[in-house]
Order: C-alpha cells, then structure tokens, then sequence
C-alpha cells in the first residue's frame, strides 16, 4: 500500500479535488464526501480571506446598539399578540435569565416604548427605533453581501420590509415553539404517570423546542438577509449547524456564569458582563461562518478548476468560448430548445465557472442574448443575438479584443499615442499579424 505523504494532502486540497465535477464523481456518495470536504476547505479560506473575526467584533458592538430596540419592537409585537409573557419566559429561560440583566433590559425596553409613544414630535419616537434597527440589520446584510460577493444592495423599501419581516417573524416563531411545548407538556402529563420520566420528557421536549426555535432563525437569516436567491438546502443545512452550536455555546456561557457567580469575587456582580460580550461576540461569529457556509454550499460548482482557471491560456479560453458558441448556434437553427449555463457546462464536464465567465462575455458583446424560462425568473438560457450567418470567428475575436475601455489614461505621452493610432492603421490593412514587426510600428 503506497504511504501518503503530507505533500500528497496538500496538493490533493490544492489542485486535485477541484479538477473533478459531478460528472466525474460515479456515485452519490462521492459527491457528497467530496462537496463536504470542498465546503469545510472553502469556508476556512473564506474566513481568513475574508476576515470574518473583525467583522464579528465589528457586528458585536453593532449588536450592542441594537439589543434593546429590537426587543422593543419584539415586544411591540408580542404586546399587539398578547403574549409579551411568553416573551419574558422565554428571555428568562435565555442565557440572559442567567447574567441578571433581564430586568434591567427590560426596564430599558419599557422606557424605549414610552419614549417611540411620547416622542417630542409625533412618530419621531417610533422613527428612531426603526432606524436603530435598519442600522443594525443593514451592518448584518452589508457583511452577508460581502460573503456572498454581492455587490448590490436591496432598496431601501425592500430593505425596510425585509428587516421588519424577520422582526415581527421572532415572536411568531417563540410564540409557536410555545404552544407546541405546552401541547408536547400536555400529551406528557397525559400519558406519563412515572414522575421522574415525566420530568425528563418535560426538560427534553423543552430542550428540543429550543434547539428547532434557533435552527428556524438562523435558517430564515440565511435565506433573508443576503441580496441574492439562497437556495432552501443551502441555507438549512448550516441554520442546523450554527443553531445546535449557539445552543451548545449559550449552554456552556450559562455553566460559566453559574461557576463565576460562586467563585468571583473581583468582578463580583460585573462578573457577568464580560461573558455577555464574549457570547455576543461567539455569536456573531456563528452567523457569519453559517453565512460563508451557505455560500460554499450553493456555490461549490463554481471553484472547480479555479487556479487552473487563473492560469488558462488566451487562446484555449478563446477556443472553448467558440466551442460554446456553436454549440448554441447548432442548436438554434436545429430548433432545439436553448441550454441553461449549467446544462452546457454538465454537458462537456466544463466547470460552471468558466461557462458563466466567457457566456457573460458573449451577452456583454451583444453576440448571444439571455432567455429567461417563463415559470422560473432565475433560470437563464441562452440563444443568438444576432444572424448566425454573420457569427464569424474573427467578428466575435473582434469584438471580444474590444470589450472594455480605450484610451482612458488622462495624458498618454505623444509616443505612445502616435503608436496606438500606427498599430490600429496596420492591424486594419493586414490580414494576419504575423505580417506587422513591431520594430515597424
């Protein structure tokens, strides 16, 4: 058996498991160990490269800001629903229940309330609160859109709606895992007449409530918040993950709390304030690894072959796009219906990447249009823009070599501009290049 060296890891890691795509993989359950592993290695780049840990840090003191206006809209809402005492229950059952502070943020909620109601000016109480929230949720979408390389944000309409949606959807949420508790307590005491295994179904089922509470928030965050269309199981998948590790996380904050308020006796009744910032800070890092592990998950196709893609030559990029190209053509004039990128990348075990790129490239230049299907708005195919009897290879070379600025430099020298102008004259009256020195230009 061949001994596998350190080296053989790295270069497998590196370069070998991106080489190969679906296709490749003959079964599903190498697709699934390898997309796992893809994922775990494209969430750590993702975390360094993209600093994760001082925008959690930076979305910490944001949260701090917040807390309290947004419990106050929460409470807003539970007050409109009538179960603002659930609400309470619930924060005291928290790790919150457990620092002390409840009644204090409390006390800051209600005084938050009174003043969005007695505002100086009518409503501006009220203005201030929701802008202390769309703050808060446009720090968090800002930080999600970079995970996800989305460089546009929603308007402020959507913005607005979309934050207030997932705020009024908190208590509705709490409110819900409530009453399946008390239906779970009451088909127990029902049916249980042991006291000890009565007592143990009642704190599991409690347990369990909370453990699917956070698993439903962090997924509606993940579908939510990023500007751009996140796919269920992309988004599931690490709502699970970072809701079982935050509820692992507020469990050992709570023993870490019990333990301190024994033995502190520097901090004593502070002691609680540096695990409240430190669990908040946790936290926050939770939601932005769940975050960049939804982007790997939906997006895993797209880093095949990437450093082989950084290296790829300009003439083989130029020959699979002409490939692609004809591909189209022959299809629109056999009357065929159009392909979808990842149809024509599935097709050819070509990576989805590399389609998208130089597809985008062709729309760009006006040589292929987008097709959207009529029952879906996101899938796009794609078909000719123009008469594919005037689809040459040198027109659509052309037009590729002139796509992008020219002749944008403030104050080029005279030489340099006397030879752009001489090399444009000769390229024009040559049929090949090979003819011009470039001595001679």
């Amino acid at each position: 058996m061949k001994k596998v060296k350190f080296s053989d890891i790295i270069q497998f890691i590196r370069y070998d498991m991106w080489r190969l795509t679906a296709n490749d993989l003959d079964s599903k359950a190498k697709r699934i160990g390898y997309g796992i592993i893809r994922t775990i290695v494209l969430v750590a780049r993702g975390f360094t490269s993209k600093n994760l840990n001082n925008t959690a840090k930076a979305l910490t003191y944001s949260l701090i800001f917040a807390i309290v206006p947004i419990l106050a809209m929460v409470m807003a809402v539970a007050k409109g629903f009538g179960v603002v005492d659930i609400i309470e229950q619930h924060l005291n059952a928290s790790f919150l229940g457990e620092t002390n502070l409840v009644p204090t943020i409390m006390a800051m909620v209600e005084r938050y309330l009174e003043t969005a109601q007695g505002g100086l000016f009518i409503g501006i109480g009220i203005i201030i609160l929701l802008w202390a929230i769309y703050s808060f949720f446009l720090s968090v979408e800002t930080a999600f859109n970079n995970i996800w390389n989305v460089k546009k944000s929603r308007s402020i309409l959507r913005q607005v709606t979309t934050y207030i949606a997932i705020v009024v959807l908190i208590p509705v949420i709490i409110v819900c895992s409530a009453g399946i508790n008390i239906f779970v307590n009451t088909t127990i005491e029902s049916t249980m007449h042991v006291e000890v295994l009565h007592d143990f179904f009642h704190q599991t089922g409690v347990k369990f409530m909370q453990f699917v509470m956070c698993w439903l928030l962090f997924t509606v965050m993940y579908i939510g918040i990023p500007n751009t269309k996140v796919r269920f199981m992309s988004a599931v998948i690490p709502g699970v993950l970072m809701g079982t590790l935050f509820q692992l996380l507020e469990m050992l904050s709570v023993y870490l709390i019990a333990m301190l308020s024994r033995t502190s006796i520097v901090y004593g009744a502070f002691a609680s304030v540096p695990i409240l910032m430190t669990w908040l800070q946790y936290t926050s890092l939770l939601i932005l690894i769940g975050a960049e592990m939804s982007f790997a998950i939906q997006n895993n196709e797209e880093f095949e072959y990437e450093d082989d893609l950084n290296r790829m030559s300009r003439r083989y990029k130029d020959f699979v796009m002409l490939y692609l190209l004809s591909v189209i053509i022959k299809r629109f004039e056999a009357d065929e219906a159009p392909l979808s990128a990842h149809e024509l990348a599935v097709g050819d075990h070509l990576p989805i990447r590399l389609v998208n790129q130089l597809l985008g490239r062709l729309v760009e230049t006006g040589i292929l249009r987008e097709v959207f299907a009529e029952d879906d708005n996101e899938e796009r195919t794609y078909q000719p823009a123009l008469d594919t009897h005037k689809i040459t290879v040198g027109m659509v070379i052309s037009r590729i070599d002139k796509q992008g600025t020219e002749e944008f430099l403030q104050a080029p020298s005279p030489g340099m501009e006397a030879f752009w102008q001489s090399y444009l004259r000769m390229k024009e009256a040559h049929q090949t290049l090979d003819q011009i020195l470039v001595k001679e230009i």
